[in-house]
């Protein structure tokens, strides 16, 4: 699997039925290749998180059709989604969402128990990507002792854990400050290095301007208002 991504006339429409209804993403065509960085950009409430649960199969569109290397994913029956999901996407939270009461370890462990992994092999793995990340030295710590920094360093390791082809982030930099979101956007540099896909929503004019990122599709009202290609993806 490569990971290109296409969004054909995609809506996605909350409160159906309702008064109130309103249109999150309205109207989407969009062509994402494999591999390099793009930037989901623009206000808040302009659509950038609905899209990205909408790429990341974790929320169906209302009209239109998501592909994944040509594959057709949005009509799929839950059954077929929820493996699809946990080897194709790895998915960063703004929160970060760590399970309070287990370790570091355990955390980024535990999206992979389903697949059958051996639990010696899986532990080596968890315990290579923290060190990777620079972070196996708190692999025992519970997540509530983290600090911001570390916090999301391991919710990156848990995202990795299935080695997806795409990584989903949203707003990473969000509760970050000017150091750490430096120190975010190095290891994106090697991730991409590594020609994985990463998805990023951000309004955040360090990570618009960062070298590493390649496309910024600006948002608006759940739809494209620029989409400005920088750099051609690495192959």
């Amino acid at each position: 699997m490569n990971g290109r991504i296409e969004l054909l006339g995609v809506r996605k429409a909350f409160n159906e039925d309702r008064p109130n209804r309103f249109l999150a993403v309205n109207g989407i065509d969009l062509s994402l290749p494999a591999g390099g960085v793009t930037v989901l950009s623009g206000p808040s409430g302009s659509g950038k998180t609905t899209l990205l649960t909408l790429i990341g199969c974790l929320a169906r569109p209302t009209e239109g059709r998501v592909r994944l290397d040509g594959r057709d994913i949005s009509g799929l029956p839950e059954p077929f989604l929820a493996p699809l999901r946990r080897q194709t996407f790895g998915f960063v939270f703004q929160r970060f969402n760590l399970i309070r009461g287990l370790s570091v370890l355990e955390n980024v462990i535990l999206p992979a128990y389903p697949l059958g992994t051996p639990y010696r092999r899986l532990r080596r793995q968890a315990f290579d990507l923290l060190e990777e990340l620079g972070l196996s030295h708190r692999a025992t710590a519970r997540v509530e002792s983290l600090s911001g920094g570390e916090a999301q360093r391991t919710a990156i390791a848990r995202a990795l854990i299935n080695d997806p082809p795409i990584l989903i982030a949203d707003e990473p930099t969000a509760n970050l400050d000017t150091g750490l979101s430096l120190a975010l956007l190095d290891i994106v540099s090697r991730l991409r290095a590594k020609g994985r896909t990463l998805l990023l929503s951000s309004h955040d004019p360090l990570v618009r301007d960062a070298h590493v990122v390649d496309r910024i599709v600006e948002l608006r009202d759940g739809q494209v208002i620029s989409d400005q290609v920088r750099q051609e993806p690495p192959r």
